[in-house]
C-alpha cells in the first residue's frame, strides 16, 4: 500500500514456471494466484442448459463451455439455437426444446446423453410467466405457469437424477428470480412459484447431498435481458409513460442504480457448478445488486 492510502499496482513480472515433480512455490511469482482465473474442475462433463439460447441461460452455457464442459442445450426456435452455437463452438450442441413439455425434454435428455454421455451438470431456466397483478389472473394463467416454472424443473431433475446419483457426483442450478424474496405485485404468479422452488431447492439438496450432489438456485435481479425488455412494455402501457422511462425506471430499483449484465450472472452459476463449491449446497443466492431488502 503506498504513502496517502492509494494502492500501488503489482510491478511487471515474468511468468510463472511450472516444473514437474515437487511444487515449486518460489517459481511463482508475485500477483500470479491472484490473477490467474480459477479452475472450475469439470472440464470433460456434460451440462445441460435449459433455455441456454440467449440471456442468462447462453452467459451460463459460454461460462461451461470456457470451463472445458461439453454443453448441450436448449430453446425455443432454429435460428436462435443456430446463432448460439456458432458462438459457443463444437463443444456444445442445441436442440430445440420446449421446457413446459415433458415429451420435449425426453427428447432433449435423450439426444444429449447420445452426443455427450452421462449428465453431470445441470441448470434449469426458463422464461418468466404471466406478468399480472394477483386479482387480474385466471386460473389457466397459474396453471401455465406451474407448467412452466415448477413442473419442468422437477422433470428435469427427475431426468437428470438417476446419472448424478450414479457417479456420486452432480450439480444442479436452478436459475429462478430475486422476486422470490422481494415479492413484485406485477409479477404474481412468478413471485409465488419462485418461491416455492426455494423450498424445493432446499428439499432436493438435502435428499441429494448423500449422493455428491449439490442443490442451489440463483435468484437474479434487473438483469438486461429480453424478460426486462418484456416487463419494459407491459409498465410503459399499465403507467402510460415511454418504454425508455420503463425501462430506466427498472433499472433504478437496484441500489448499484443499473442492471446486471447476463455475464456476472454467468460467472454465479458456473461456480455453483463446479468442485471448489462443492459444500455449496441447499442456498438460494440473490445477484441482485443488493436491490432485495430481506436478510
Amino acid at each position: 500500500m503506498a504513502e496517502g492510502g492509494g494502492f500501488e499496482p503489482p510491478r511487471a513480472c515474468a511468468p510463472p514456471v511450472f516444473k514437474t515433480g515437487a511444487f515449486n512455490h518460489s517459481a511463482i511469482p508475485p500477483f500470479a494466484i491472484i490473477l490467474s482465473p480459477m479452475d472450475l474442475q469439470i472440464a470433460g462433463k456434460h451440462a445441460m442448459v435449459a433455455a441456454g439460447s440467449k440471456g442468462i441461460g447462453f452467459a451460463a452455457a459460454r461460462r461451461l463451455v470456457e470451463a472445458g464442459c461439453h454443453v448441450s442445450f436448449c430453446g425455443r426456435t432454429e435460428e436462435v439455437l443456430a446463432r448460439a452455437q456458432a458462438e459457443l463452438g463444437p463443444n456444445s450442441h442445441g436442440t430445440v426444446c420446449d421446457v413446459s413439455d415433458p415429451g420435449s425434454l425426453e427428447h432433449w435428455f435423450g439426444t444429449s446423453r447420445t452426443r455427450f454421455g452421462p449428465v453431470s451438470i445441470l441448470v434449469t431456466n426458463t422464461g418468466g410467466p404471466k406478468p399480472g397483478l394477483e386479482g387480474s389472473l385466471t386460473d389457466e394463467d397459474w396453471r401455465h405457469g406451474v407448467d412452466n416454472v415448477l413442473l419442468n424443473v422437477t422433470r428435469m431433475v427427475g431426468h437428470a437424477r438417476a446419472d448424478m446419483v450414479g457417479a456420486n457426483w452432480g450439480r444442479i442450478v436452478h436459475v429462478t428470480s430475486f422476486v422470490a424474496k422481494e415479492p413484485d405485485p406485477i409479477l404474481a404468479i412468478s413471485a409465488t412459484l419462485r418461491a416455492g422452488l426455494v423450498a424445493l431447492t432446499k428439499l432436493q439438496a438435502q435428499a441429494l447431498g448423500p449422493h455428491g450432489v449439490a442443490v442451489n438456485s440463483v435468484l437474479p435481479g434487473h438483469t438486461l435481458t429480453d424478460r426486462q425488455r418484456h416487463l419494459a412494455e407491459v409498465n410503459s402501457e399499465r403507467l402510460g409513460i415511454s418504454y425508455e422511462e420503463a425501462l430506466g425506471r427498472q433499472a433504478m430499483h437496484s441500489p448499484m442504480a443499473r442492471f446486471g449484465d447476463p455475464d456476472e450472472l454467468g460467472a454465479v452459476i458456473a461456480f455453483l457448478c463446479s468442485v471448489p463449491a462443492g459444500y455449496v449446497s441447499g442456498v438460494s443466492l440473490a445477484v441482485d445488486g443488493a436491490a432485495s431488502r430481506g436478510i
